[in-house]
């Protein structure tokens, strides 16, 4: 979540202000999905991560809750072609209408009467549960959204530190003792945003100083849970971590706003929870300079992946430039290049796509070039926005993309620095001994190009698998041939 929304939930945060109650789900809740994971870290090999969410995704739709349009989609998915899904936070928030990171109840996935309501925004665990039992029927990972960082949405006042009466008590009535005894007041937080104007209360130290030019820093939203020197608050985020992973049969997990945590702490967890198992991670440390990023992945010592957001901001800046962009600077471009093992792609998110939000960046022109070069590309384990996929009507020329991928997107990378142009970026897949490679072409100009280009694949004929040119193009003894792209578009060539 990072800085995105904190100003504007934080009010609603500390108000604490219920909505109207949702009936709960009469049926039984299915027995705990089983984990899924067949090859290391949970990422299937050519595999690509479908963002199974946006913010506000509908309360109804036709399929019933989010939980159940997801299920519903499984074999869409694995069609599509589809390894993984990252489910939104499945936990209680402040209404049915929190989107999973105004936590209240960690331990609440849509079974006990909190707040208002049974379910969360999605639906019952019962739902949830049959959604990834679906996903896993059709051999796609799951991965859940963990946010750690703070609670909110406390059940009452007290008087924090003979300082401040605040909402920081948290006794879950609707829930009780099922599943953990812990409760959380005044002494597990460092502060809480329940100041004037969204300011702060604070009562301890912040668990860190701000660092990276105080683009990383503590105090997020909500009250801000201590880990650094609260040894209770570690080993229960550690338990809920473990219980979750078991309950849901989780693959893998997307850490939400780890630059507002104390990284020592992240580690721990991830070596408590994660561990050897093989599950997977990526965390959203959203530092749009490459170095802070890349200091980063050196301070978590490679338990994590990242989101390559450097990557994302320079597809905005393509997207911005609108055609007047120099396209040579998707040459080895973000983290993706810098540290290939550990990049999760994207082109959006839900935060980028957030109207109104503080990481509002959204990709507008061009985008399909973003999503060409992050599915063919050897470095990065990209990942799908869903909205980009269904609501904006991408689905189509992106599954032609994952298709290209799994198809053809092996052997040895080429950047043709020498080749590539203002307006035109060329890159190619060698191939191996299985899957015949593929060359690229992007065009940010209003015209449509040729380029002359030595590829891997002499004495060759190659269509554009995306169906974007027609015709073929032959390659001589060296591999060198003439292939045209469209004005702002993108050409796929693969040998017949």
């Amino acid at each position: 979540m990072s800085t995105k929304s904190a100003a504007a939930l934080a009010g609603l945060l500390a108000a604490g202000s219920l909505l109207s109650a949702c009936s709960k789900e009469e049926l039984a809740a299915p027995s705990a999905p089983s984990a899924q994971t067949t090859t290391q870290n949970a990422v299937a090999v050519n595999g690509v991560m479908l963002q199974g969410f946006y913010w506000d995704v509908p309360i109804s739709n036709t399929q019933g809750t989010w939980w159940q349009v997801l299920g519903s989609r499984a074999t869409e998915f694995n069609t599509a072609g589809f390894t993984a899904v990252w489910l939104p936070p499945a936990y209680k928030g402040g209404s049915v209408n929190d989107v999973g990171y105004g936590v209240y109840d960690r331990y609440d996935l849509g079974e006990f009467n909190q707040k208002g309501t049974v379910a969360t925004r999605y639906g019952t665990i019962a739902q949830l549960q049959a959604a990834i039992t679906a996903l896993h029927g059709k051999g796609i990972q799951v991965y859940e959204d963990m946010v750690m960082n703070h609670l909110s949405w406390a059940d009452a006042q007290e008087l924090a530190n003979n300082q401040y009466t605040v909402y920081t008590k948290f006794n879950y009535p609707g829930r009780g003792n099922t599943y953990s005894t812990y409760r959380w007041s005044w002494p597990n937080f460092t502060g809480t945003q329940q100041a004037p104007n969204n300011g702060w209360y604070q009562w301890k130290s912040w668990d860190f100083q701000p660092y990276a030019n105080n683009d990383a820093y503590d105090n997020l939203l909500g009250s801000e849970i201590q880990y650094n020197g609260n040894t209770a608050n570690q080993n229960e985020t550690i338990s809920w971590g473990n219980w979750i992973t078991t309950k849901l049969g989780l693959d893998g997990y997307r850490l939400d706003a780890t630059k507002h945590i104390y990284t020592p702490y992240v580690n721990q967890w991830l070596d408590a929870v994660k561990g050897t198992s093989g599950r997977f991670a990526v965390s959203e440390a959203w530092f749009r300079n490459l170095q802070d990023l890349k200091n980063y992945a050196a301070a978590t010592g490679g338990r994590t992946s990242l989101f390559d957001v450097p990557l994302h901001y320079t597809f905005q800046d393509m997207s911005n430039g609108n055609g007047a962009w120099d396209m040579r600077g998707l040459q080895f471009a973000g983290f993706t290049e810098s540290n290939p093992t550990l990049s999760v792609s994207f082109v959006d998110n839900h935060d980028t796509d957030q109207t109104g939000g503080a990481l509002y960046s959204p990709v507008v022109n061009l985008k399909m070039l973003a999503y060409a070069y992050i599915l063919t590309r050897a470095n990065g384990y990209p990942c799908v926005f869903y909205k980009d996929y269904y609501n904006y009507g991408l689905g189509s020329q992106i599954s032609k993309l994952m298709a290209i991928r799994k198809a053809n997107a092996y052997g040895s990378a080429f950047e043709y620095t020498s080749v590539n142009d203002t307006d035109v970026y060329v890159y190619s897949r060698s191939g191996d001994a299985t899957h015949k490679g593929l060359l690229l072409l992007l065009n940010d100009g209003s015209t449509a190009r040729t380029k002359g280009v030595t590829t891997p694949f002499k004495n060759a004929t190659l269509t554009d698998k995306t169906g974007n040119r027609t015709g073929t193009v032959t390659t001589d003894a060296n591999g060198f041939g003439n292939f045209p792209v469209n004005a702002r578009s993108y050409s796929t060539w693969v040998p017949n």
